[in-house]
């Protein structure tokens, strides 16, 4: 029985064509192609369609005007929709005809997953919109096609698909007119089989092949993950799922378990992700933290890469099962609800990679307490009032939710100070750095302070000897720290307690200072010597004096004068300092009576031009042998004119 006949010329050898004829016995006996080559004006070409191929090998010339047998299929019914021409490998020749293509198979999919099977038509005639006709054959009946769903016929499904195209379930997808894909939303068992993608023909003569077949194997379901137990960090409250409060800084660590006994060759990609807190899970609010990817390849979620650089973000696999995850360094940021995702991969037989199958299991409410929320600073005993020379004793207590400083947190404390009524703050006092190492603020060096930890969170700021200048306000300041990767440090937050008011009663010296200049008239050459005498009232016993000498010069080519500049100076101890002579001539600076000071200017020279003024001050040494300054005075000008003889 002749089913159809039809030909091609071929490219290389223009004066001959190729013919064959299918011949089928009976329905089940093997179906025979017949191949002979004729003049190709015999048989040219269809119409628009490019002729192709080689010419025979050497040694098959002796095959033209006879016929080759070829048998293809045994046992199949066969008809031109069924139709694979495969011109025989001995003889090299080729003619273009209508191809369609599929996936390479076996596909593996799991139950109650999705798939999409593509198919594609090419080397055909017509319009470029061509229909597609979708088969299943499964393996209980595997001559029984079963037709599942049509381009062109929307009663084309038969009665066990029916329900499901009319709900979406299973469809089909153009892509372009000659592209479609195949989707089935929910595979059951019975989807199992081989899948036939169909063309019905637009050419002229039947020539290539209309459908592609591929194979799909539904595997059961046996993907599992869970939560594992949390670590010891955070506490956890008896909730579904558990609720984990962290400190921030504090290291998390959650873990989950994922396995599966699909009997293929199967990887697993672990993915751990983040939801924020009130917020519906899925792919859109669901934030990849860190995941093992089918190549066992670690990678993390945008947000997190540079924490999984800095080794502050791991993932590890823990035996055959277990996956951890540790984020050290826990931030505000990080709070949220916490899950676990596996994936089921297969290598399809083109070499891709494709999920097979899902699942997700929560593992904690994860609750992140900040620093700054907890962070709260108190100080006492109260306003305080002392005496000169008396000693300051401040206390300050760090109190709130905190982590204990180690191996996640560290904490410093210090004491500011801001004389009455001036704004901010104030300059540095002491403080313990997160060492616990102390250390003294600018200004207070060589002073008796000390600055130490009491209790587990009190702080104590003890001044030996106060000063009237050590009145002000007091603010005690904590700062907190998150240890990050290589133990460095990040500032999380700071506290500043309230003022606390510290009056040091003053002294009560009052000093009056009058200079003058010795002759009243100096000339150049000459020594020209400048007198102060100072007057004390009132003062602790063993006050001492110091006096120091200034000068102010005009600035040239102006009336003004310029800052005062230091002559010299003879300090409580009787220590003399020598400042810039405008003259560059020697100067002494002594003291000639108890309360009397002298500056002499030898060799006067016309630079030596100025106003002079002498400035003492009263100074008090305490018990600790610290001196501070308790009182100053200033007499008024004196000035220097050095004259030329004659004038």
């Amino acid at each position: 029985m002749d089913l159809f006949a039809s030909g091609c010329l071929t490219s290389d050898l223009p004066e001959m064509g190729c013919f064959w004829v299918l011949r089928q016995s009976r329905a089940y006996d093997p179906l025979e192609i017949q191949v002979s080559y004729l003049p190709a004006a015999s048989f040219p070409c269809p119409p628009g369609r490019a002729p192709g191929g080689s010419p025979p090998r050497p040694g098959l010339l002796s095959f033209i005007g006879q016929a080759s047998r070829m048998v293809l299929v045994a046992g199949m019914r066969w008809g031109p929709r069924h139709l694979q021409l495969l011109l025989s490998s001995h003889t090299g020749v080729q003619c273009f005809a209508r191809e369609v293509l599929v996936p390479k198979g076996p596909l593996y999919r799991v139950a109650g997953t999705a798939i999409s099977i593509s198919c594609n038509v090419s080397s055909y005639e017509g319009p470029a919109q061509q229909n597609f006709e979708w088969f299943l054959y499964r393996p209980e009946a595997p001559e029984a096609a079963l037709g599942i769903i049509s381009t062109r016929d929307t009663r084309f499904s038969y009665a066990v698909f029916g329900a499901r195209v009319a709900a979406g379930e299973v469809q089909v997808q153009r892509l372009q007119g000659d592209a479609v894909v195949l989707k089935i939303a929910h595979l059951q068992a019975q989807d199992a089989g081989v899948y036939e993608c169909y063309t019905p023909s637009t050419d002229a003569r039947y020539l290539g092949s209309y459908s592609g077949k591929v194979e799909l194997r539904v595997l059961p379901d046996t993907l599992q993950v869970s939560a594992t137990p949390p670590g010891p960090r955070g506490r956890q409250a008896p909730t579904s799922p558990p609720r984990l409060t962290m400190h921030e800084g504090q290291e998390l660590a959650l873990g989950c378990l994922a396995r599966t006994s699909t009997q293929q060759h199967t990887h697993l990609a672990v993915s751990f992700g983040r939801a924020v807190p009130e917020v519906p899970v899925g792919r859109a609010t669901l934030q990849e933290v860190v995941g093992l990817r089918p190549d066992l390849a670690v990678e993390a979620g945008a947000p997190y890469a540079e924490r999984l650089a800095a080794g502050e973000l791991r993932l590890g696999k823990e035996g055959a099962e277990r996956y951890r995850m540790v984020v050290g360094g826990a931030q505000a940021e990080d709070a949220g609800t916490y899950h676990c995702t596996a994936a089921e991969w297969i290598q399809d037989p083109d070499g891709s990679w494709t999920q097979i199958a899902e699942k997700r299991a929560v593992l904690a409410q994860v609750d992140v307490q900040t620093l700054s929320s907890q962070l709260a600073v108190a100080v006492g005993p109260g306003e305080r009032r002392i005496g000169p020379g008396e000693h300051l004793e401040l206390l300050c207590n760090v109190s709130g939710a905190l982590p204990p400083p180690g191996r996640h947190a560290a904490y410093s404390v210090g004491w500011e100070m801001a004389p009455a009524g001036a704004p901010g703050p104030g300059r540095l006092v002491a403080q313990l750095d997160t060492d616990g190492v102390g250390s003294l603020g600018p200004g207070y060096e060589g002073r008796h302070i000390a600055m130490e930890k009491v209790a587990s969170r009190t702080y104590r700021l003890r001044l030996e000897a106060a000063r009237p200048g050590d009145a002000g306000t007091y603010r005690c300041l904590a700062k907190a720290y998150i240890r990050g990767s290589g133990a460095r440090l990040r500032e999380a937050a700071s506290a500043r307690s309230r003022p606390l008011p510290v009056h040091v009663r003053e002294e009560g010296v009052v000093l009056e200072a009058v200079a003058w200049l010795a002759g009243g008239t100096v000339y150049r050459g000459e020594t020209a010597s400048l007198l102060c005498n100072i007057s004390v009232r009132g003062g602790p016993p063993g006050l001492r004096l110091a006096a120091s000498w200034w000068v102010e010069r005009p600035e040239e080519g102006t009336l003004s004068s310029g800052p005062a500049q230091l002559v010299g100076s003879v300090d409580q101890d009787g220590v003399v300092e020598l400042g810039v002579r405008p003259g560059g001539g020697p100067v002494s600076v002594e003291l000639v009576g108890p309360r009397s000071y002298r500056l002499r200017l030898h060799s006067l020279g016309p630079e030596d031009k100025g106003v002079y003024h002498c400035a003492p001050s009263a100074w008090v040494q305490h018990a600790d042998y610290s001196w501070y300054q308790a009182g100053s005075a200033r007499s008024g000008p004196v000035t220097v004119y050095p004259y030329t003889h004659g004038e």
